[in-house]
């Protein structure tokens, strides 16, 4: 399928690894032309020698830095179309075990940083009358991970943020939706898991596999691309099933 994106302008933050660079990939093989950031110089330019992206160093932790990287990104690729909204995630905890403060550094990073990011973002598309915005969120916007309490209040923050942006600017040709990842292999869940864990964690999910970044990667690509137009304020579920609910 021509995903019609050849030659956009894409922003992926984070895009140096995980599910980031997975979108990164999937966008830069549809033509896309795009700029990637990270914090670990090594690895940033690793990967953008490999899919062909713009390089810049920066911590998306920090809602200044966020908005400054779109901004840097922007002047490089000369205007953006497309955002991708993403970062790592906090540390995991429980209620009893998550103090007041880890609630404010990850709504720092898991929602301030992407509404930042949105506000440099979002006002040169409507102005051209056309952009996509996907931010990379959890499965536990709406099946909240009990080990990962201060992620889970943070992207359910920022999910409702984006649904509201999502209503305003849709008649100027922009799309705002979020992806749901459930359980990938990104050194996020190889650093919490062993071996054996992650088979475990395997067992838990219908699919019964952990899933892979490149397809995660591909899902972020077509919900920017033109059939997918008509598709705006939606949560997607990349999950293998792993969510419950109905709805």
């Amino acid at each position: 399928m021509d995903l019609g994106i050849a030659g956009k302008r894409a922003i992926v933050a984070a895009g140096s690894k995980g599910l980031g660079f997975g979108a990164a990939a999937a966008l830069a093989e549809e033509g896309c032309r795009v700029a990637i950031c990270g914090r670990d110089q090594h690895a940033l330019s690793e990967a953008s020698t490999r899919i062909g992206a713009i390089p810049f160093v920066a911590d998306v932790s920090e809602p200044a830095d966020a908005a400054q990287f779109v901004r840097d990104a922007t002047d490089a690729l000369d205007g953006v179309d497309i955002l991708i909204a993403n970062a790592g995630g906090p540390p995991p905890g429980t209620f009893a075990t998550t103090d007041l403060d880890a609630y404010l550094a990850a709504f720092e990073l898991n929602c301030r940083a992407s509404i930042a990011m949105c506000q440099v973002a979002i006002p040169a598309m409507r102005e051209q009358q056309w952009g996509r915005v996907v931010a990379i969120t959890s499965v536990g916007v709406k099946q909240p991970i009990g080990t990962l309490i201060a992620s889970s209040t943070a992207r359910a923050a920022l999910t409702a943020f984006l649904k509201i942006t999502a209503r305003e600017v849709a008649a100027d040709g922009v799309t705002v939706n979020s992806v749901l990842p459930g359980f990938h292999s990104t050194d996020r869940i190889t650093g919490l898991y062993d071996e054996s864990g992650l088979e475990q964690l395997a067992a838990t999910v219908p699919a019964q596999t952990i899933g892979d970044a490149a397809d995660f990667g591909k899902v972020v690509a077509f919900l920017c691309g033109r059939p997918a137009r008509y598709i705006t304020g939606e949560s997607i579920l990349v999950d293998g099933g792993a969510y419950a609910g109905l709805l």
